[in-house]
């Protein structure tokens, strides 16, 4: 299937927390502003939407070395070493994080509630309660966000198994995304079908996770968007091919690693587009900075 929806099907949102992000950016008076990069997942799952950030970075007159410095730190699928790796980022300078998905968000906001957090890719950050609304978001969380694409996947598999009734879904345990069901929920309504969850605690359960949902008779298989799944694509379609339960990604990434469909936006156009956050806080911060030392240089010389 193609890699883009509907606009409506994602929300790009700015947080109006320049208030907040001040402290912050006096304290960081460094001629090279430093930024950190944090991934649930392996450098290789997420190296298109890396490069194309890096890409939206040179649009925007940002050279890595010269004008900006940028770390980068992949937790390798093991969501118990995001909260570390965001608080060496924030040790080692960096004044913003870019990240993507619910358990990477919520770790590097958790563990460095202070500094502003790009999502290139997340759940709804109003369901997350990262945000107050959407006309007034408010918190130290900002970038791209999609919703509505659950019930399109089980559309799919339901054209495919037209005569089926069960569903299964596959999720990462550890995701905080999960505890919020209301769009899955409606979703299984609005379709008058069942759906079994199967969670997944450690990829090495992941072929008894697909195996039992085979044992309970699914039609077809949707996996959940979430980046510890982007680097096991290969496993999870043969997995589900050697059950013969079609299977629906997220990412093109899993079509060609042998599932049957995908259906996504285009992420590494929303990792680009990310890097326009990143330029709006920085900004931002250097404005507070001239302000204030103005401000500091205009008392100065009337004492």
């Amino acid at each position: 299937m193609g890699d883009k929806v509907k606009r409506r099907e994602f929300i790009t949102f700015v947080v109006g927390a320049a208030a907040a992000w001040s402290s912050r950016a006096h304290a960081q008076q460094r001629a090279m502003p430093t930024i950190g990069w944090l991934s649930l997942s392996t450098e290789l799952s997420v190296r298109p939407a890396l490069e194309a950030f890096r890409s939206g970075l040179a649009d925007l007159g940002y050279t890595e070395g010269k004008n900006i410095r940028v770390l980068y730190r992949y937790a390798d699928g093991n969501a118990d070493r995001l909260p570390a790796l965001a608080v060496e980022l924030v040790s080692l300078g960096a004044m913003i994080i870019v990240t993507n998905g619910g358990s990477s968000i919520q770790a590097a906001h958790n563990a460095a509630p202070n500094v502003p957090i790009v999502s290139w890719v997340g759940p709804d950050p109003v369901m997350m309660r990262w945000a107050q609304s959407l006309a007034r978001p408010g918190g130290m969380i900002t970038g791209l966000f999609f919703i509505g694409v659950f019930q399109k996947r089980l559309e799919l598999l339901k054209e495919v198994r037209p005569q089926a009734t069960t569903f299964g879904y596959l999720l990462n345990a550890v995701n905080p995304a999960n505890q919020y069901r209301r769009p899955v929920d409606d979703a299984v309504r609005a379709l008058s079908l069942k759906l079994e969850i199967v969670e997944v605690k450690e990829l090495s359960g992941l072929a008894d996770a697909i195996s039992r949902m085979a044992s309970l008779g699914v039609g077809g298989v949707v996996i959940n968007p979430d980046p510890v799944f982007y680097s096991e694509a290969a496993a999870i379609a043969e997995l589900a091919r050697a059950h013969k339960l079609p299977s629906v990604g997220d990412d093109r990434n899993f079509v060609d690693a042998g599932g049957l469909f995908a259906l996504s936006i285009n992420y590494p156009a929303m990792a680009k587009h990310s890097a326009r956050f990143v330029d709006q806080i920085l900004r931002e911060q250097r404005r507070v900075i001239w302000q204030r030392n103005s401000l500091r240089n205009s008392r100065s010389s009337s004492t």
